[in-house]
């Protein structure tokens, strides 16, 4: 997992690089979503570019290619070790994670049973925030701690913010700090959250409550697909083909965004407890 991040860095820099050529000839901007893709590189050989900047360029893309090939092979390898793994398709059923962030939280965490409480497990991963307190005065919460892989906590932090865009109770958490807080805040604080609730799914040996199952299927089938599976069309394809029905993925999402409408209103009519007085 620390080489495909390695790699994912190493091709980021080269298309910086590319648009940082096109930036300073004043080249217009691209019209394609991906610059780098087929139609993306037609456009590209179509533009008028001096003899040496084609040459940075040139040299550029081939690195691109080399970085994308290594990368490849390394996703048909975190493939086939993830394909038959119980806890990568578990975690998977959570909106947000893929095949990659799965891999990345079993990779850093292990064995899950290790961490007696998901606040254990939080504070591996340096998400829970740090407190100050001196003396009798009230506890001070900062930045997060940041401890242990930064690339292993830059995975839920990143399926957070996927999550805060998919219909279902995370958005609607992710949403309810955001009110009150900054996006930043709500993603890490989403995040958390994640954390919190894959640890209970591994040790508790459940499955997401809220899953939508065509688009788990769709996850399994494009892990399957990375692995080295076949693909099959037509009428005999298999159970992933429900994400590509828009009436059966809509009803799906129908059913999901009334558990966020339910979870939201369980949030707004919440209070918290009083302390039992002792004695």
């Amino acid at each position: 997992m620390a080489r495909r991040t390695h790699l994912v860095k190493q091709r980021t820099r080269l298309k910086n690089q590319v648009h940082g050529i096109l930036s300073r000839i004043l080249v217009p901007t691209c019209p394609h979503a991906d610059m780098f893709s087929g139609v993306g590189r037609r456009w590209l050989a179509d533009q008028s570019l001096p003899s040496d900047e084609w040459r940075s360029v040139d040299a550029l893309l081939r690195q691109l290619d080399f970085y994308g090939d290594e990368l490849a092979d390394v996703e048909h390898d975190i493939a086939v070790d993830a394909i038959n793994d119980p806890v990568v398709a578990r975690l998977m059923t959570v909106p947000g994670i893929n095949v990659t962030v799965a891999m990345s939280i079993v990779a850093a965490v292990g064995d899950f049973s290790r961490s007696e409480d998901p606040n254990r497990l939080v504070s591996y991963l340096g998400l829970n925030p740090r407190v100050r307190q001196s003396g009798n005065s009230p506890a001070v919460h900062g930045r997060i701690t940041k401890a242990g892989r930064s690339q292993a906590r830059g995975m839920p932090v990143g399926a957070a913010f996927a999550a805060s865009r998919a219909p279902g109770p995370l958005r609607a958490f992710y949403r309810c700090i955001k009110d009150r807080r900054v996006f930043q805040v709500a993603t890490l604080a989403t995040a958390r959250k994640m954390t919190v609730l894959c640890w209970h799914l591994i040790t508790k040996g459940e499955d997401y409550a809220f899953a939508r199952p065509s688009l788990v299927a769709h996850k399994r089938r494009s892990l399957e697909l990375a692995a080295g599976a076949k693909s099959r069309r037509g009428p005999v394809a298999g159970p992933s083909r429900d994400y590509h029905i828009k009436q059966l993925r809509d009803a799906e999402k129908a059913l999901v965004e009334q558990e966020e409408r339910a979870y939201e209103v369980l949030v707004a009519h919440w209070q918290p407890k009083r302390p039992t007085p002792k004695g």
